[in-house]
């Protein structure tokens, strides 16, 4: 029989309807009727017929008709909200956020699937099983290995040893001996006590990755997990149905307790779930529509759960993933405002940076050079000034290997900690099935990845720093010989006036953002955990670091392009007019003032989905790969002479 989950107020009914072609009307009505049932004073409603109310499907917010029949609008196990008109929305009815979550009613089930074991998952194997294109599934190797450590705890607990977190408290009262009797209230109790996050949950993304990251952890086959829990977990990870998990309580030792113990609670069928299905709802009520039970937690399953970095490193994963695609985009915008300003490609000149060889650098270098090089992608804009009186550039376009390339090598050094994080048992105690043992070490702490990430958002917040003089330098006419704030008719129109100043302001914010969280430690648990990351909060500004370091380059690549237009009929090298012409497709030229926010938008969303990365990369790959002789054009930026003879046709001179 069909049945339906209906919420009202704080609370969720379940309604039975055995004949789909009653209306909407009839659902709400049934509802109601269930709703005051339990109430003394029937919940304020005088009449159930009386009542006027609106209902809404969770799974994309979509108002129901009420002469609609259920047939037509709705599915068996539908989860809808029913608003009494008066009442305001629910506090307990958490909508997912417009533009939050690509995980919505659109959704579609992937096909394919990543195996988990525990050693070979990546920062962007975890983001793209966040934005659900891959389901989960374990290794043979890694199911032999967590049945092997989860016989040694039940034999454990058989022999009645004292063993932390198995059969004792934890934390301070781990030296409390705890009955066999209790072990399983033991586990839900520690879930359910630390539970105590607060703030915004985290998008259906982020519990994703977090999620499918502790699912990793738990096959590597040293925590103790059952086969059969973790099978659970990964069927709740393939249906999306996902806790819910607050942004904020976690110091990062012992590791992620409260964001973790959230993600747990809902897998036992408490608190809040989402699914694509369901929005927001009672775990259990969420669990039941996909036909997954609630977990039944064995001794030492709950610290499993609970105890680990994945949520510093799981945002860590995603913050070091964007900060790869933007610092890649950064040097092509950069290399567009070049263009644009009338500098010149000298500084970029491989003899120079030979000599200062760190990889960034060079890679930078020759990434400007592939983009600019005038005899190989022709530059009519760059010929235009080639013999003019300019002797050399300002550092935010000189500069540009040096201070992008230490940002790109930062990158890959987080990025090489945050893959080791990834693939790391980070609970306690650990089991070790081969040796017979459990043994408490110190894993869940959270500074390394915390560390980490205080050194990812300090290198590049500095794309966003150099970039932001840079719009200033296309918005001055003193420096940029273009109309004031690249506009026609000044005055009438303010231009790019306050995009700058928006610029200004996002990299004002990152200086805050910057300070390191993870030289800070305040001593917990009644000075058992004396010292701790904070790295949840590094993880955390990372992102936001990230995302203002995009909006400032999604700026400078409108103002670059707007600048192009007072340069015609010139046009730039082929990568880059590439680039303008991308741009152009999302946002028109500049001709008179305009709402200007959906403009920068647009453009920042071409940033995130790496657009102008992969229409310039082809150009960028072939310069790299056929060994195009480096063209290096006369210029009075260089001064030369004829070079010196060769030691072997010098004449001694005795």
């Amino acid at each position: 029989m069909p049945r339906f989950t209906v919420h009202i107020r704080d609370e969720w009914v379940a309604v039975a309807c055995r004949d789909t072609s009653n209306n909407i009307q009839w659902l709400g009505q049934e509802a109601l009727k269930r709703y005051i049932k339990n109430k003394p004073d029937n919940g304020g409603i005088k009449s159930v017929k009386e009542t006027r109310f609106i209902v809404r499907r969770c799974q994309g917010l979509g108002l129901l008709d009420a002469d609609d029949t259920i047939d037509d609008v709705l599915e068996d196990n539908d989860f809808v909200e029913l608003a009494i008109e008066g009442d305001t929305m629910s506090s307990d009815f958490i909508p997912c956020e417009p533009g939050v979550s690509n995980i919505t009613a659109a959704y579609k089930e992937p096909a394919e699937y990543i195996s988990l074991d525990g050693n070979s998952l990546t920062s962007t194997d975890l983001v793209n099983l966040g934005r659900g294109l891959y389901k989960i599934k374990m290794t043979p190797e890694a199911e032999r290995k967590v049945v092997q450590s989860r016989e040694l705890l039940d034999t454990i607990v058989k022999e009645n040893r004292v063993v932390y977190g198995i059969t004792t408290g934890f934390g301070k009262f781990a030296r409390t001996v705890i009955p066999i009797g209790k072990l399983k209230e033991l586990q839900e109790n520690l879930v359910r006590s630390h539970s105590s996050g607060l703030g915004n949950p985290l998008s259906p993304e982020r519990t994703r990755m977090l999620l499918a990251l502790r699912i990793n952890v738990l096959a590597k086959g040293h925590s103790g997990i059952s086969l059969e829990t973790l099978q659970a977990m990964i069927q709740a990870f393939n249906a999306s149905c996902l806790s819910f998990v607050p942004e904020k309580g976690t110091v990062g030792a012992s590791g992620d307790l409260a964001p973790l113990s959230h993600l747990a609670l809902g897998l036992m069928g408490e608190g809040k779930m989402w699914s694509p299905k369901s929005g927001w709802a009672d775990a259990k009520y969420v669990l039941e529509a996909h036909g997954l039970k609630p977990i039944s937690l064995k001794p030492k399953e709950g610290l499993a759960l609970i105890n680990g970095t994945q949520m510093i490193t799981s945002l860590g994963a995603e913050a070091v993933e964007r900060a790869q695609a933007i610092a890649q985009q950064a040097d092509i915008v950069a290399a567009l405002t070049l263009e644009v300003l009338k500098g010149t490609t000298k500084a970029f000149d491989s003899d120079i940076h030979s000599l200062r060889p760190h990889p960034g650098q060079t890679e930078v270098a020759l990434r400007f050079r592939s983009l600019l090089d005038s005899d190989h992608h022709p530059s009519e804009i760059a010929e235009s000034h080639r013999f003019c009186d300019r002797v050399q550039d300002a550092y935010t376009m000189r500069c540009c290997p040096q201070v992008h390339g230490i940002a790109n090598d930062t990158i890959k050094f987080v990025q090489n900690i945050i893959n080791t994080e990834i693939n790391s048992a980070t609970d306690n105690p650990m089991v070790f099935a081969e040796r017979g043992e459990t043994i408490s070490g110190g894993n869940f702490h959270g500074e390394y990845p915390a560390k980490a990430l205080d050194f990812l958002a300090i290198a590049v917040h500095e794309l966003a720093s150099i970039s932001e003089r840079r719009i200033e330098r296309l918005c001055n006419p003193s420096l940029s010989e273009l109309p004031a704030f690249l506009v026609n008719e000044g005055g009438l129109n303010s231009g790019f006036m306050i995009a700058h100043c928006t610029a200004a302001s996002l990299v004002s914010e990152n200086k805050v953002l910057c300070h390191p969280s993870s030289v800070d430690s305040l001593s917990t648990s009644a000075a058992t955990e004396d010292h701790v990351s904070m790295g949840g909060w590094a993880a955390r500004k990372a992102l936001r670091v990230m995302e203002h370091v995009e909006q400032v380059l999604a700026i400078e690549l409108l103002a670059a392009c707007q600048g192009i237009e007072f340069l015609r009929p010139l046009r730039t090298t082929t990568p880059l007019e590439k680039v303008y012409d991308l741009v152009r497709t999302v946002v028109k030229p500049w001709i008179k003032d305009r709402f200007m926010s959906p403009d920068i938008e647009a453009v920042h969303r071409l940033l995130l989905d790496q657009k102008v990365w992969n229409v310039a990369k082809p150009y960028i790959d072939k310069y790299q790969t056929e060994y195009i002789p480096e063209s290096r054009p006369n210029s009075p930026t260089a001064f030369s002479l004829d070079s010196p003879a060769s030691p072997r046709k010098r004449v001694r001179h005795e």
